[in-house]
């Protein structure tokens, strides 16, 4: 059975920023669903207290605010380790993990994890099958351009591989009111993961071996951007690791949290 036609776990995360290893989360969402099959999803939502300030600019993309998290959200050890066994039991099940940039979601949760000195930061990292809609659309589309006239293989002409921009490539219906929630933005990755499958035979394979073809489809396509930033004269910083990348300069997430100064308790070991 290839992958698309079975039960789906579909992942998201709303945040305080763009940096997985130094930023928090603010909302997740968990969806289970099966294509095809007209009952209802069935979802696990959470609202986290992220112990900081939740800067504007995040909260002019998701909605929440500070005082919002502070006075109805969860603990955020207690909801990342809810979410990393809640993931992992659907994993076990059978279900392949799908979102899109997951490396950014997944690598946030175990920074969240390592954090707090979940028991469960290692587990996570074995987390599989997982696909990731983003690494799948470069894949099937890897020099998409901007405009029509726009000069092929230069990935600064190239579209943007933004969650509703991807949407609209496929064809994907859009909830412009709905977008960037977590419970949204999850059903709208399982989406755009069910219509690359259907148009792509060569992703139509069991979610394991998808799941080992992106990791290297992801190694190639971020050495591919790093040369062209080299080429540019700018730093490649991309990440090459998927679904979770490690830490920059070795740190561990504690150890990052800990020089931010905004946690309370961080790892205080050098």
């Amino acid at each position: 059975m290839t992958w698309h036609t079975g039960p789906l776990a579909l992942f998201d995360l709303e945040t305080t920023g763009v940096d997985p290893h130094r930023d928090r989360i603010v909302t997740a969402a968990v969806v289970e669903v099966t294509p095809g099959v007209p009952s209802p999803w069935r979802s696990s939502t959470w609202l986290v207290d992220p112990g900081i300030d939740i800067p504007a600019d995040a909260t002019a993309v998701h909605g929440i605010t500070t005082e919002q998290a502070r006075s109805g959200g969860v603990d955020p050890a207690g909801a990342a380790h809810e979410i990393a066994e809640h993931l992992m039991a659907l994993s076990r099940a059978g279900m392949p993990v799908i979102g899109h940039n997951i490396r950014y979601d997944l690598t946030m949760l175990h920074a969240e994890l390592v954090r707090h000195h979940s028991p469960l930061a290692e587990d996570v990292r074995t987390l599989r099958p997982v696909i990731d809609t983003m690494v799948l659309d470069r894949w099937v589309d890897p020099w998409r351009p901007k405009e029509p006239t726009a000069r092929r293989r230069d990935p600064a002409k190239c579209g943007s591989r933004k969650l509703l921009d991807t949407a609209r490539v496929w064809g994907v219906h859009i909830d412009a009111d709905r977008a960037h929630g977590a419970e949204y933005d999850a059903l709208l990755a399982g989406r755009v993961a069910w219509a690359i499958a259907r148009a792509t035979p060569g992703a139509q394979v069991s979610a394991i071996e998808l799941h080992d073809a992106l990791i290297g489809l992801a190694r190639e396509q971020a050495e591919s951007l790093g040369a062209w930033l080299v080429k540019s004269g700018k730093t490649d910083d991309v990440a090459r690791e998927w679904p979770i990348e490690s830490a920059p300069d070795g740190w561990s997430p504690g150890q990052l949290a800990r020089v931010r100064e905004d946690v309370p308790g961080g790892d205080s070991r050098g």
